[in-house]
């Protein structure tokens, strides 16, 4: 974030409150919100105290929109949060196909986290989501 309001600096409980409400935005899949904030200056990789990121929240909570825009932005596919989770992991494990195959497509790490995408999938029965994956 630029860390600026009209020429001043963001107090801490303002920068909190903006992380708050984009994340709120990657959560409910409010794609176009969400993007207004990028282009204002926050991180596309931003993180809550949780480690979780934009593209964490939106994968887990199915927002396929907002994961397909998070990634052209150049979201970090492989980024885990506090947990060693992954996006792709999380997504298998709420059975999210189609975020699945789009964070397989976009070269999500099946092997990192844990647990893995692969652990993940055989897990829950849900194998067939990495068919033909690398």
């Amino acid at each position: 974030m630029t860390g600026t309001s009209g020429g001043r600096s963001l107090t801490p409980e303002e920068r909190r409150r903006i992380i708050d409400i984009a994340m709120e935005l990657a959560r409910t899949g409010q794609t176009g919100d969400l993007l207004d904030f990028l282009d204002h200056g926050v991180p596309v990789d931003m993180a809550d105290a949780d480690g979780n990121s934009f593209l964490m929240l939106a994968a887990y909570h199915g927002r396929e929109e907002t994961v397909a825009a998070l990634i052209a932005r150049g979201a970090d596919v492989n980024r885990r949060n506090s947990r060693d989770q992954s996006p792709v992991a999380g997504a298998i494990f709420k059975g999210e196909d189609s975020v699945v195959r789009t964070l397989v497509a976009a070269g999500a790490d099946l092997d990192a986290g844990s647990p893995t995408a692969r652990q993940a999938a055989e897990l829950f029965g849900r194998s067939y989501l990495l068919e033909g994956a690398p």
